[in-house]
């Protein structure tokens, strides 16, 4: 039993545990912030959500700031319309996997099909997806070898506030953000999933933290444009 055990343990270090911090920490494929910038880079993970993206999108076009979405495939289809709000709006999308489901419990024929299902739907909605970042940040054997066979860019983050959480209030998620923000940072919030009501203290939170960042001269930019320079095309998103 003990050795059963053990070559379990061992099968899960070699499939998640070490390509997890590999892809984290080392791997070049993966871009973890801009640098030598005073870019920043706000990331909304899990939606699109009917009752909050829009709220969210609401805020982002108010105060002029352009941010990328990671978005569920299945919620993408069944929202179309927002996502095709977000990119007439100047966000830029990209995958945040099938059915944000850890790529810690998903098997290497469940990864295939994820990132082969995610990218037909994307292109049934007629949406170019450039970019992944994989759910919970988590990473298997095989999720960089699939990301890179439909050429996506893995984008992780430098700085999170667990707004997720139900223990997280709007204040907290302003000074994890606010207070320990540094040249070149990506961040990642979510506009859905979560503890009851978590998306609306992430846009309440957002609410106060765009102005204050600006006002300290950070510039806020979609991750293409801060990995290019250059302004984003919108259309570039979009094949119809």
């Amino acid at each position: 039993m003990t050795k059963i055990v053990l070559i379990i343990l061992m099968i899960f270090i070699m499939y998640a545990i070490i390509p997890n911090f590999y892809s984290r920490n080392i791997s070049k494929n993966v871009l973890r912030r801009f640098d030598n910038t005073n870019y920043l880079a706000l990331t909304f993970d899990d939606g699109p959500d009917p009752k909050y993206t829009p709220e969210l999108l609401d805020l982002l076009k108010k105060n002029e700031v352009k941010a990328t979405f990671f978005l569920v495939a299945d919620k993408a289809y069944k929202n179309k319309e927002l996502v095709y709000r977000m990119i007439k709006e100047g966000h830029e999308v990209g995958l945040h996997s099938l059915k944000h489901k850890s790529a810690w419990l998903t098997t290497p024929l469940q990864t295939k099909y994820n990132f082969d299902r995610s990218i037909e739907i994307f292109k049934e909605l007629g949406i170019n997806i450039k970019l992944f970042r994989p759910p919970w940040g988590t990473f298997n054997l095989f999720t960089l070898y699939y990301a890179t066979k439909y050429r996506l860019k893995t984008i992780f983050w430098t700085k999170e506030a667990k707004d997720w959480s139900r223990k997280t209030t709007v204040e907290q998620i302003k000074d994890r953000i606010i207070n320990n923000i540094n040249n070149g940072d990506i961040i990642v919030l979510h506009d859905s999933n979560g503890a009851e009501g978590a998306p609306k203290r992430t846009i309440e939170a957002v609410r106060d933290i765009i102005p204050k960042l600006k006002h300290d001269g950070y510039e806020f930019v979609t991750i293409s444009q801060g990995m290019g320079g250059v302004e984003f095309e919108q259309d570039s998103q979009i094949y119809i």
